[in-house]
């Protein structure tokens, strides 16, 4: 998928490295929060290294080509003074924004207050567009105390606060029986989850399906294979090709990429690749083609859900 280019670094080696024309920062670490000064470097000096958490390899990620990042965050306010620098280097991008309440229930403890992180979600749209925050309510958790109810009345709140700043919010319901470290750590801390049955991710649709009607959102779900298109709710590509052409339709490069035909009556008769899919991430997720330069252990947040962060010493920066 990606091209490579023999890299000089600083220490007078060569070394081959991928150049991919989409960024994603990060799925695996919130960069924004905790390593914005240290993307800002590593993208002043053209790479990064990335190590694979599987198997240990080192790959060098070149910046030569990319044209576009999308972030993923729940706290993006540490990035916001840079954005001028990323409007004159990489220029195009969104962000996925992480914006849960699960403040009584201790699932996010190191986030900032919820009222703090909703004015940061506020003065990021303002500045960039709302076309260009994606609210993510994700995951939704089920406990002895925290049913689907209680989880519209969290969501409810948020959405009426953020409505005009956002045009989409995502969501997905918690897996936590499939990961052992996460359902590791709910019993380490006496939380007696829950998981979802259908019953209750339609009992949650169809509240969230009301809830909409006075936010005129649109609505998606993260990684499901359940059928809820009748709730006027579908399926999400988080980095998204209809996205990215919608907003940034003038980065010849970036449409070229996308198979997307040039042509005078653009961006009517496009035409897209059939295999950016990224065949790297869950079976139901949507997403196109990126590369990840998140690294694990390196995000202070200390969710409790969280899959990526396999001890308690936690590499923070900024």
């Amino acid at each position: 998928m990606w091209g490579k280019v023999n890299l000089l670094l600083p220490d007078g080696q060569e070394v081959p490295a991928l150049t991919p024309t989409i960024i994603s920062a990060s799925r695996a670490s919130d960069i924004p929060a905790f390593h914005s000064r240290w993307l800002v470097q590593r993208i002043n000096e053209g790479y990064v290294p990335w190590r694979n958490p599987f198997n240990g390899k080192v790959d060098i990620v070149s910046f030569s080509k990319t044209r576009l990042v999308v972030f993923w965050s729940k706290n993006p306010a540490p990035l916001m003074p840079y954005l001028d620098f990323f409007d004159t280097t990489i220029k195009n991008y969104y962000f996925q924004f992480t914006l849960n309440d699960y403040e009584n229930e201790k699932f996010e403890p190191h986030v900032p207050p919820l009222e703090e992180r909703i004015e940061t979600f506020m003065r990021l749209s303002l500045k960039i567009g709302k076309e260009k925050v994606i609210w993510r309510f994700d995951p939704l958790i089920m406990t002895n105390k925290l049913g689907v109810p209680e989880l519209l009345r969290k969501v409810e709140n948020i959405g009426n606060q953020v409505k005009g700043f956002t045009e989409k919010l995502v969501f997905s319901f918690a897996d936590i029986g499939q990961y052992k470290r996460v359902s590791g750590n709910f019993r380490r801390n006496n939380i007696p989850w829950r998981d979802f049955q259908p019953h209750d991710q339609m009992e949650f649709a169809r509240g969230l399906q009301q809830l909409n009607k006075s936010w005129n959102l649109e609505m998606a779900t993260c990684a499901e294979d359940i059928e809820l298109s009748q709730f006027a709710i579908h399926p999400n590509k988080c980095i998204d090709d209809n996205l990215i052409v919608r907003l940034f339709s003038h980065d010849t490069p970036l449409m070229i990429f996308l198979g997307k035909t040039i042509s005078p009556s653009f961006p009517a008769d496009s035409i897209y690749r059939g295999s950016l899919k990224d065949k790297g991430q869950r079976r139901f997720c949507g997403c196109i083609k990126s590369k990840d330069i998140g690294q694990y252990n390196t995000c202070a947040h200390g969710c409790i859900y969280c899959y990526a962060n396999r001890n308690k010493t936690v590499v923070k920066g900024n």
